[in-house]
């Protein structure tokens, strides 16, 4: 316990918002870091919407934020925009630092489950918006949630054009696969959430985690496996390769990446 207060005093102590010259800080990631992953079936004492309408969005995209009339003051701001891209299991955000200046027009969202990393990628984003003049990073935005519980309390049908699943735990055991983020029925809620055409980008190291992937989302009616040719002009791709912290990882280790997209497909005509 001692020393995690320790943890907790020096973060608030270096992580001043800014330095005597007026500047923005960058938080120092190493009083951020907690376990590597955490239980999704745990009880962490989440706050979500109770549906995608209540959600209030306003403080994570202030840029985007449209002034309510008196007739709706007592319902969430709204944005001008919807959220469009998720990373779910964002860790410390460097997906959602690269696709930011990528994707300039396209609201962005990490989810993350651990409190300190969250806090982590939230005071980073606040940094990049300052040291730009708050021109750039407006868009991307981290809040902390349980995917595998509340991802269509926060989106609506077909809302999504990208989720990103970047390195997540491979639960090893087969008693774990239960908690893989890739399932049968996860697979539904992201072919809910997102758009036809959306697509689904998926990297691992382990080849085992990546061949669970692609059998899980091959199977479902609702999805297609994007060609090769198509996966390799994917300018998020390569940031998805190249800027994660997993990714430079493997890239130090020399190791492999996997990598699986997958297109959602068009709904089938009712009878």
């Amino acid at each position: 316990m001692a020393g995690a207060a320790n943890k907790r005093a020096n973060r608030e102590r270096f992580s001043q918002r800014k330095d005597q010259d007026g500047v923005a800080r960058m938080p120092r990631k190493r009083f951020y870091r907690q376990r590597a992953h955490a239980n999704p079936f745990s009880d962490h004492t989440l706050e979500y919407p109770e549906s995608p309408d209540t959600m209030d969005w306003s403080m994570y995209y202030p840029a985007y934020a449209v002034e309510s009339t008196s007739e709706d003051s007592k319902r969430p701001a709204k944005l001008s925009k919807d959220v469009e891209v998720v990373d779910i299991g964002c860790g410390f955000g460097g997906l959602l630092v690269a696709l930011a200046p990528l994707l300039p027009e396209t609201l962005m969202l990490g989810l993350e489950i651990r409190t300190s990393v969250t806090q982590f990628v939230q005071e980073r984003i606040w940094a990049l918006r300052e040291q730009n003049g708050g021109t750039l990073y407006q868009n991307a935005a981290c809040i902390r949630a349980n995917t595998m519980k509340f991802l269509p309390n926060f989106f609506k049908k077909a809302q999504l054009s990208k989720i990103f699943i970047c390195f997540p735990d491979p639960h090893f055991k087969a008693r774990k696969h239960k908690a893989r983020i890739v399932s049968t029925t996860l697979n539904s809620e992201y072919a809910y959430a997102l758009r036809p055409g959306g697509i689904v980008y998926t990297i691992t190291d382990v080849e085992a985690l990546h061949l669970w992937m692609v059998q899980h989302l091959d199977a479902h009616p609702s999805f297609e496996r994007v060609p090769e040719d198509e996966v390799e002009k994917d300018d998020c791709v390569k940031a998805m390769q190249d800027e994660t912290e997993e990714g430079k990882k493997v890239a130090r280790n020399q190791g492999q990446k996997f990598v699986a997209l997958f297109r959602r497909l068009e709904d089938p005509p009712w009878e």
